[in-house]
């Protein structure tokens, strides 16, 4: 991933945004600190699609499913 300025950017933005649909992305950095990153559109929907962290939760299976049992014993002592 090439690493471009602000200013840089604004003068380049065609080529940038050619460049980010054949796969090659860029960072846009000002003063020296990373502000944005341009991605292709392929890319842009392939992060879309990775589901959010709540989202694998709600889908793991339940006590109902009968996948997980809760352990009933009491806990033990840390002896401290």
């Amino acid at each position: 991933m090439q690493q471009i300025q602000l200013r840089d950017a604004k003068a380049r933005l065609s080529a940038l945004v050619e460049a980010a649909a054949e796969g090659d992305a860029a960072m846009i950095t000002r003063h020296g600190k990373p502000r944005a990153v341009i991605i292709g559109i392929d890319e842009w929907d392939r992060l879309r699609r990775v589901p959010s962290f709540g989202d694998l939760l709600c889908s793991m299976p339940t006590v109902d499913d009968g996948v997980f049992e809760r352990i009933r014993t009491p806990p033990r002592d840390p002896g401290l």
